[in-house]
C-alpha cells in the first residue's frame, strides 16, 4: 500500500470516529459502546478533556501511592532510611510508570468501545496487584537479603497482557502508524519478559538493582523510539498536561489523606496536643503550597506549541510525584515522632520532609526551564531563598526548636515560590513563554 493511500486510510478512519463521537454527543442520544475503528484520536481535538474511565483508572493509583508511602514511612521510623529509600524509588517508579504506559495510550488510542473498557479494567486489576505487593517488596529489602517482587511482577504482567493487546488492536487498525505502534507492543513485550527473569536472577539487592537500572533504561527508550524513528502516536497536548496535573493533585492528597490517618491515632491514643496540631497544619499548608507552585507555568500551552518537549515533560514527572508522595512519607514519619513511635530524632524527622519538598521544588523549576528553555536569574534567587528556608527549619531544630515548630518553617518554603511569583516572577514567565511560542521548529525566533 503507498504512503498516500495509508493517509487517506487514517484520515477516513479519524473522520468516522469524530462523525460518531458527534452522533454520540446528539441531545437526547443514549451513548451505546459497541466497537469502533481504532484508527487513532485527532491530536489538535478542541474540548479534549480526561475521561471518566480514566478518572476511574487514576483511583486504584491512589492505593499505589497511599501503601507507597505508608511503608516508606514505616521504614523511616525504624531508621532503615537507605533500603527505605532504595524501596521507595523502585516502587514509586512502577506506579508512575504503569499510569505513563495507559495515559500516552489512551490520549492517542481511547475509543471508549466495550473491549477499551474492559481491557483498561484489566489493567485496574495489575495495577491493584502491583499495590499489593508493595509490602513484600519493602519488607525483603530492609531485610538487606534479596528484593521479592514477584507480586509487583504478577501486577505488571496482569496489566501489560491488556496494553500489549491495545498496541497490536492499534497496530491492526491504524495502518498509517503501525511500525510505531508495532514498536511499542515489542518493548513492552520485551522488557516484561526482562522484569519475570529477573525473579530468579535477585538473589541480592546489589544483583537486582543493576538489573532493574538496565531494564528501566530499556523501558524509556522504547517510547523515545516509537515516536521519534518510528512516526509516533496521536497524543493530544492539551489531554496529556491535563493527565499528569490530574495525577499530581492524586499524588498531592496523600500528604493530606495521609498525615490526617496517621495523627488520628495519635489523637485517639493521646488526645490532642499542640504538636499534633501543628504537624497537621504543615501537612496541609505544604500540600496547598506544592498545588500552588505546580500550577503556574501554562503546561498545556506549551507542550501544544512544543510537542518537540514531551519525553523532558513526561520523565521529568517521575521526579515529581516521587517528591510529592515522598513528602507525604515524610509526614507519616513525623506523625510516628509526635506518637513516639519512631527511632528517627527531631532532625532527622524534619530532613525526611524537607528534602522531599526541595526535591520538588527543584523539580518543578526544571519542568518550567525545560518547556520554556530560558535561564532566569530571579528563580536563581528563588530557588536559594528557598534552600535558606529549609536549611534554617534543620538548623533551628538541630539547636533545641521542637520538631512540629520546624515543620511550619518547612511549611515556608513553597511560599516563597508563590510569592515571589504573585509579586514579580509572572512579568518574567510572561515575556519566558511569549518568546518560546514565537520560536520556529528550529527553536529559533521566527521571522
Amino acid at each position: 500500500m503507498t504512503r498516500g493511500r495509508l493517509d487517506s486510510a487514517g484520515h477516513a478512519g479519524q473522520t468516522l470516529q469524530v462523525m460518531s463521537e458527534v452522533e454520540s454527543h446528539r441531545p437526547g442520544k443514549v451513548e451505546v459502546h459497541r466497537v469502533r475503528r481504532m484508527s487513532g484520536r485527532d491530536p489538535d481535538e478542541t474540548h479534549r478533556t480526561a475521561t471518566p474511565l480514566e478518572l476511574l483508572f487514576d483511583l486504584t493509583f491512589v492505593i499505589g501511592f497511599g501503601i507507597a508511602a505508608s511503608e516508606f514511612a514505616h521504614q523511616l521510623a525504624e531508621d532503615h532510611v537507605g533500603m527505605g529509600l532504595a524501596s521507595f524509588a523502585f516502587a514509586t517508579f512502577s506506579i508512575c510508570w504503569a499510569w505513563i504506559n495507559f495515559s500516552w495510550f489512551a490520549s492517542a488510542y481511547d475509543t471508549d468501545d466495550w473491549i477499551y473498557r474492559l481491557t483498561t479494567m484489566l489493567q485496574m486489576v495489575g495495577v491493584i496487584i502491583l499495590a499489593l505487593g508493595l509490602p513484600a517488596m519493602y519488607a525483603s529489602m530492609a531485610e538487606g537479603r534479596h528484593v521479592d517482587n514477584r507480586v509487583m511482577v504478577a501486577g505488571y504482567v496482569v496489566m501489560r497482557i491488556a496494553l500489549v493487546a491495545q498496541w497490536l488492536r492499534a497496530a491492526s487498525q491504524d495502518p498509517q502508524r503501525r511500525t510505531a505502534c508495532l514498536t511499542y507492543a515489542a518493548v513492552v513485550t520485551v522488557a516484561q519478559i526482562g522484569w519475570i527473569a529477573m525473579i530468579p536472577v535477585s538473589t541480592t539487592v546489589v544483583t537486582t538493582f543493576v538489573w532493574a537500572a538496565m531494564l528501566i533504561a530499556f523501558e524509556m527508550f522504547g517510547p523515545w523510539l516509537a515516536e521519534r524513528r518510528m512516526g509516533g502516536t496521536p497524543w493530544h497536548a492539551h489531554h496529556i498536561a491535563e493527565r499528569y496535573s490530574l495525577l499530581t493533585i492524586i499524588a498531592l492528597g496523600e500528604g493530606v489523606v495521609g498525615t490526617v490517618a496517621s495523627l488520628s491515632a495519635v489523637v485517639s491514643a493521646q488526645g490532642w496536643s499542640v504538636a499534633a496540631v501543628l504537624v497537621a497544619v504543615a501537612g496541609t499548608g505544604l500540600t496547598f503550597g506544592m498545588w500552588w507552585v505546580y500550577f503556574i507555568v501554562p503546561q498545556s500551552q506549551l507542550l501544544a506549541a512544543r510537542r518537540e518537549l514531551s519525553f523532558r515533560f513526561g520523565y521529568l514527572h517521575l521526579v515529581v510525584f516521587g517528591a510529592i508522595v515522598g513528602t507525604g512519607a515524610g509526614l507519616h514519619a513525623a506523625a510516628y515522632y509526635v506518637e513516639h513511635h519512631s527511632k528517627l530524632d527531631a532532625v532527622g524527622t524534619v530532613l525526611s520532609v524537607a528534602i522531599p519538598v526541595a526535591v520538588y521544588i527543584v523539580a518543578v523549576y526544571l519542568l518550567y526551564a525545560s518547556l520554556v528553555r530560558a535561564r532566569d536569574v530571579f528563580h536563581l534567587l528563588l530557588v536559594g531563598l528557598t534552600t535558606a528556608v529549609l536549611v534554617v527549619a534543620v538548623i533551628l531544630v538541630g539547636r533545641g526548636m521542637s520538631m512540629a515548630n520546624a515543620l511550619l518553617i518547612v511549611m515556608l518554603a513553597p511560599a516563597v515560590t508563590v510569592v515571589g511569583y504573585e509579586l514579580l516572577g509572572y512579568r518574567h514567565a510572561e515575556e519566558a513563554i511569549a518568546a518560546r511560542l514565537a520560536e520556529d521548529g528550529s527553536g529559533k525566533p521566527s521571522s
